[in-house]
């Protein structure tokens, strides 16, 4: 198994960063416009598909109002077993620390180094769309 951890800090209140996150239905709008480039509902699963062209089937894990706290499963694409968190935390001084976890299987060094790649533009198109 492999974890890629990000994390960003932001300089806006945590529920803002959390309403954009919890808006399952449209990350392609209000978290990663141009990272993610279209998002189709299907029950309690998205369909996503990436500015590479990549597609996968997201299942909704836990969306946690308390916590600040989603979690999702790739459960169609190219990972074995991807399970992603993504929460919302206050930084004590009115901003936000935004992070992003993902484990994956198999622990292959290339899809690593991959998922890797994808998450590091992942989380500066974050950082840029809720801090604008």
């Amino acid at each position: 198994m492999a974890t890629v951890r990000k994390e960003i800090h932001l300089d806006i209140p945590p529920q803002r960063a959390w309403d954009a996150l919890r808006d399952w239905g449209a990350p392609h709008t209000r978290l990663v416009p141009g990272f993610v480039t279209q998002t189709e509902l299907d029950g309690d699963d998205r369909i996503v598909t990436f500015f590479n062209g990549l597609v996968a089937r997201e299942r909704l894990v836990t969306l946690d109002e308390r916590r600040r706290r989603l979690v999702w499963s790739i459960v169609e694409g190219a990972y074995a077993h991807h399970n992603g968190s993504a929460e919302v935390l206050d930084d004590g001084n009115g901003g936000t620390r935004f992070v992003w976890t993902s484990d994956v299987l198999p622990g292959d060094p290339a899809m690593t180094e991959h998922l890797d790649v994808m998450m590091e533009r992942g989380i500066g198109v974050i950082g840029e769309t809720l801090s604008a």
